[in-house]
């Protein structure tokens, strides 16, 4: 029988202590990143890892190439996280000033977490819960501002996006 120490409580220490010992490694009292969320992110690749390690001559080269690729892979994350919450920082920065109601953060805040789909009108309507006309009042008002800008097309589908 194969043990996985990431499945119980073991594996919680296990994590902890992967996690731990990078700081001290590092000399840094913060990191951005967290190996153990990566590495239960990664759940089934590290099972398939640890089973095929377990099994082997006790050469540990692949699990150790892996373990560091899931490192590499956690820093990415973390720049790809950092880059985000930087933007949205950025982008609240230059619109500091701005008259911006409830509803309009809010959407503003979807749209900058990485919305799905068209931001129509009826979408905002319905998100927001308000009526369809307060949502287009709502998104007239920041296109006038110049924080949204109408999309190609038009008619019916009309779509708006955040303006770079």
């Amino acid at each position: 029988m194969t043990i996985h120490p990431f499945e119980d409580g073991n594996g919680r220490i296990a994590r902890a202590i992967a996690d731990m010992s990078l700081a001290r490694s590092e000399g840094i009292p913060q990191r951005f990143y967290s190996m153990s969320a990566q590495i239960r992110s990664e759940r089934k690749r590290y099972y398939d890892m640890l089973e095929s390690t377990q099994k082997g001559d006790l050469n540990v080269t692949s699990w150790l190439e892996w373990f560091l690729g899931c490192l590499d892979r956690a820093f990415t994350g973390a720049e790809t996280i950092l880059a985000a919450v930087l933007e949205k920082a950025d982008f609240w920065k230059r619109h500091a000033t701005a008259r911006i109601n409830e509803r309009q953060r809010d959407m503003l805040n979807r749209l900058l977490d990485g919305f799905e789909g068209k931001l129509t009108s009826s979408k905002w309507a319905k998100i927001e819960k308000c009526s369809p006309d307060t949502a287009l009042r709502d998104i007239r008002d920041l296109v006038d501002q110049g924080i949204l800008a109408k999309d190609e097309g038009g008619g019916r589908s009309t779509s708006y996006s955040l303006v770079a």
